[in-house]
């Protein structure tokens, strides 16, 4: 990424989440154990739909998405921390900084946009059953989920375009464990008030439409089963729950970092930790945990190498 401004910053000084060592090396301990169980649970989820062919549906096929764009958002993010827990100095180049932006956007914007293809996959499953393998396709879907990552692409460069030619000479402390976009452009030798405006509106407008369309959606899916049958409620909860824990979950630090943001340095501390290292984890284990499919299609795919396993075993003895 070439720099055609006049900066004369290269690299930025993160200040972590906390200056006490007692903490850092608890810190480590607990961003290890949150990134495995991440990796490894996400990479179970995308594995187990792509090789059961129970799991060869759009509810699934999205899952798997969502999973993948959720490794992507700790991949950027949580690796770094980790190994800065154990720096003093804690920098981060003016390259990577800006490429850190665009990874964590991209993602976001991807992950909005997916949760709001996954309600609806859920209102059509729901509402119109049996119109439902016809509107749901596998060409549908791809497309859906084709759409999701350009929105994504389009949101991160577009936020990239507003920072990248702002002039850096001065400061260089960002008070976060990641280049958080609200923090970067607070360091720009300018008045700020204009260029923060613009980013907090273009994050804020994809986070409050897709948050609409999901409000819209889980009502509408909901209005419909009460006006056919009081039993399918409880049916629906239970299976809506899940994807409305994740939305809750994903879009209200979103809501508290661009739309409502409360400048309180140890709040915004935690809930950038909350969006970009418990979330990833999340979801996950919310979709797993509480669906049974996914979770026969587990045992299923444990079976099977229990049996190879001692197939094997068999041959080496």
């Amino acid at each position: 990424m070439n720099r055609v401004n006049q900066s004369v910053v290269s690299e930025f000084v993160l200040l972590g989440l906390t200056d006490s060592w007692e903490l850092q090396i608890c810190l480590f301990l607990l961003f290890s154990v949150i990134y495995l169980a991440t990796v490894s649970g996400n990479i179970l989820i995308m594995t187990t739909v792509i090789t059961d062919s129970h799991l060869h549906s759009p509810m699934y096929f999205l899952l798997a998405n969502l999973s993948f764009v959720d490794l992507c958002l700790s991949s950027v993010t949580i690796p770094k921390t980790i190994i800065d827990f154990f720096r003093h100095s804690k920098t981060i180049s003016f390259e990577t900084c800006m490429w850190q932006v665009v990874f964590v956007h991209f993602a976001a914007g991807d992950e909005m946009v997916l949760l709001v293809t996954m309600a609806y996959d859920r209102y059509v499953a729901i509402c119109k059953p049996l119109h439902y393998t016809t509107i749901m396709c596998q060409q549908k879907c791809i497309w859906l989920v084709v759409i999701s990552w350009a929105i994504g692409i389009v949101h991160s460069i577009s936020q990239l375009a507003m920072i990248v030619d702002l002039p850096f000479c001065g400061p260089r402390e960002i008070d976060s464990f990641f280049c958080d976009l609200p923090l970067v452009i607070e360091l720009a030798c300018m008045d700020t008030y204009i260029p923060g405006l613009l980013v907090n509106a273009d994050s804020g407008f994809l986070a409050t439409t897709c948050f609409i369309l999901l409000l819209i959606s889980y009502t509408y899916i909901l209005l419909t089963v009460c006006h056919h049958s009081t039993d399918g409620v409880y049916k629906t909860l239970s299976t809506c729950t899940a994807h409305i824990m994740v939305v809750v979950i994903f879009f209200v630090p979103c809501i508290f970092i661009y739309l409502c943001p409360l400048n309180i340095p140890s709040v915004d501390k935690f809930l950038a930790v909350f969006y970009a290292v418990f979330t990833p984890l999340l979801n996950p284990f919310i979709y797993t945990l509480r669906n049974k499919e996914m979770k026969a299609a587990i045992k299923r795919q444990k079976s099977i190498c229990e049996f190879k396993g001692k197939i094997l075993g068999f041959f080496l003895d």
